[in-house]
This record gives C-alpha cells, sequence and structure tokens, in this order.
C-alpha cells in the first residue's frame, strides 16, 4: 500500500473518530451573561493584575539593583586595570 494512501486513510479515520468523540455543550453550565458570574471574574482579573503589577515592581527593583552592581564591578575592574567588558 502506497505510504500517501495509507496517511489520508488515517486522517480521514481519525476525522470521523473527532467527530464522535467531540465534547458537547452542557446544559448545566451557568450562563456566561450572569452579571454575578462577570462580577467575580472581573475581581478575579483584577486581583490577579495586582498581583501581576507587584511581581513587576519587584523584579525592576531586582534588576535595578543588579545594573548596579554591575556597574560598580566594571568601575574597580578598571582601576584595577583589568578589561572592562
Amino acid at each position: 500500500m502506497n505510504p500517501k494512501s495509507l496517511l489520508v486513510a488515517a486522517l480521514c479515520g481519525a476525522a470521523i473518530v473527532s467527530t464522535f468523540v467531540a465534547p458537547t455543550n452542557s446544559h448545566g453550565q451557568i450562563d456566561a451573561d450572569d452579571p454575578a458570574v462577570m462580577r467575580a471574574l472581573l475581581n478575579e482579573v483584577t486581583a490577579q493584575q495586582a498581583v501581576l503589577v507587584d511581581n513587576q515592581s519587584k523584579i525592576d527593583t531586582k534588576l535595578a539593583g543588579i545594573a548596579d552592581t554591575l556597574r560598580l564591578a566594571r568601575i574597580y575592574v578598571g582601576r584595577g586595570g583589568g578589561k572592562v567588558p
């Protein structure tokens, strides 16, 4: 059997199987337009954004400290007669 036709047959089989196995919508799910759900989601996203901003400020502070340490190290290496990168 030709490898190309085997591949085509496998893809067709996978497509047929995926149509029967594909997940369907559940009628037990909460309506996304519910204001209480939207408020809860908005509060959760706002809290996550606050955590991200806090983490980013900590990262920026640490990077500034590292940059200052590198600057001082280059100054001391330059004064010592070493090669400054």
